[in-house]
C-alpha cells in the first residue's frame, strides 16, 4: 500500500482507526514525493527532532518509491485524462497517482479528488 501525506503523518502519529487499513509493515511504501511534502511540514513543527527520529528510525524499514521514466508516462497521462475530464488534482498528488498506477498498489489517503483518477483504488481511515 502506498501512503499519501496525510496517510504517513497519521501514521507516524499512531491513530488508531488507521491500524487496521494497513498491511503487513513490510507492504508499505512511501513515494519519495510523500517524503518530500512530509519534511516540509515537519521543517516547522515543534516536534521537528521527535518526527525526524522516527524518520531516522523507521523509514530505512519501508520501500521509498522514486520517480523514473515509467512514473513520467503515467503521470503525463494522468494529468491528461484529469485536464480532458475538467477535474485537475495537485500537481504532488498526480506523481503520487501516477505511482499508484505503475505500481499497481492503492493509496492510503483522506483526500477524495484521487477518487478522480481512473484505475485508482483509495483507502480511507
Amino acid at each position: 500500500m502506498i501512503l499519501d501525506t496525510n496517510g504517513l503523518s497519521s501514521f507516524v502519529d499512531g491513530v488508531p482507526s488507521l491500524q487496521s487499513k494497513l498491511p503487513d509493515p513490510s507492504e508499505i511504501t512511501v513515494p519519495v514525493i510523500v517524503l518530500g511534502e512530509y519534511r516540509y511540514g515537519i521543517r516547522r513543527s515543534r516536534y521537528r527532532q521527535h518526527y525526524e527520529l522516527w524518520l531516522a528510525e523507521y523509514l530505512p524499514r519501508y520501500r521509498v518509491l522514486s520517480v523514473d521514466e515509467e512514473t513520467a508516462i503515467r503521470y503525463a497521462a494522468i494529468r491528461d485524462e484529469l485536464k480532458e475530464s475538467g477535474t485537475p488534482i495537485p500537481t504532488n498528488d498526480a506523481w503520487i497517482a501516477a505511482l499508484c498506477r505503475q505500481h499497481s498498489l492503492p493509496l492510503l489517503s483522506r483526500d477524495r479528488h484521487f477518487d478522480l483518477v481512473r484505475g485508482l483504488r483509495r483507502v480511507e481511515w
